[in-house]
């Protein structure tokens, strides 16, 4: 695997993606609309950003022309999921059959299912099926899927997203506060990725991503506002108000949360199968976020660093 084709690759994950990618020597191609929007990858050494639309399937077959591997880490909590996380990965299977490429990535999410609540999880599903159906047409396309619960990081926009909103608002009305999740660090998610690639026995497999920790919305809140000083009064919403405030706020710039999202949120964001042991120890909430979510200096920045490392 020298060659690799990163689809996503811009985005928040597929920025860990990328760099782990480049780490060990791999030649990356990343694919995006506006160049100068990802100036922060091209001081990687072997990233070549390439101004394309991925939509466009003779755009997307020059890109997969040649290449070892496609990673697809492409989504959305909002828009047009049929396009987005159903056409896009068939077309993208379907490139990789032609082209001679054996080897494909596909990023889902924690419980896609065709008949799950929300229309993301729903298209999520859809997705893992059609490129399922691709590879077992053509036996020579190697697929493994993964699926993370909320994956978190220095710059994900959850926990970020949160803490911006307790710094200024006097209390924080909360839907849904009994979600559940099992969040997961980005540069776990992309170690598991990234390792995929050179390992015979991933080939067919399907993985959850999840961290060692379950908490509740509510108390992901209560830890954003311990860690980043901004203390404020939580005020639970129920069922009904949780979806009316999705209701709202999906109209505004932004869309912090929908609809949609509060459907997600009824089934609970969290797996009885650990991180894979096969791709390393996933990495706790509390060993990570303080080093950005907190203004820690000097020796007690190293300390948080070395929890990270697992030192």
């Amino acid at each position: 695997m020298e060659k690799i084709l990163l689809l996503g690759g811009t985005g928040f994950i597929g920025s860990s993606v990328a760099e782990q990618l480049i780490r060990l020597g791999m030649k990356v191609t990343i694919p995006t609309r506006m160049r100068e929007r990802s100036r922060h990858l091209l001081t990687l050494p072997t990233a070549q950003l390439v101004e394309a639309d991925i939509f466009d399937p003779s755009q997307l077959d020059q890109l997969v022309a040649g290449q070892d591997a496609v990673i697809n880490l492409v989504g959305i909590l909002h828009g047009d999921f049929e396009r987005m996380h159903v056409e896009l990965p068939r077309t993208v299977a379907e490139s990789c059959v032609r082209h001679g490429v054996t080897r494909l990535i596909h990023m889902s999410a924690l419980n896609a299912a065709v008949d799950a609540p929300s229309a993301y999880l729903q298209s999520r599903g859809r997705g893992e099926q059609a490129v399922r159906a691709v590879a077992t047409r053509a036996p020579g396309l190697h697929l493994t899927v993964f699926q993370p619960s909320i994956v978190f990081g220095q710059d994900d926009r959850f926990l970020n997203m949160f803490a911006g909103l307790v710094k200024f608002s006097p209390f924080v009305p909360l839907g849904s506060p009994d979600a559940r999740f099992q969040p997961v660090w980005v540069e776990d998610v992309a170690r598991a990725i990234v390792t995929s690639l050179t390992l015979q026995e991933t080939v067919g497999q399907t993985y959850p991503l999840v961290g060692p920790d379950v908490f509740t919305l509510r108390q992901l809140i209560e830890m954003v506002m311990d860690m980043s000083g901004h203390r404020r009064p939580v005020l639970p919403l129920g069922n009904g108000a949780s979806r009316l405030q999705a209701a709202v706020f999906e109209h505004l710039p932004g869309k912090l949360i929908t609809r949609d999202n509060v459907l997600s949120m009824s089934i609970p964001s969290v797996s009885a199968t650990p991180f894979p042991a096969i791709f390393g120890r996933a990495h706790s909430v509390a060993a990570i976020v303080p080093a950005y979510l907190t203004h820690v200096t000097g020796r007690a920045r190293y300390n948080v660093l070395r929890q990270g490392a697992g030192r």
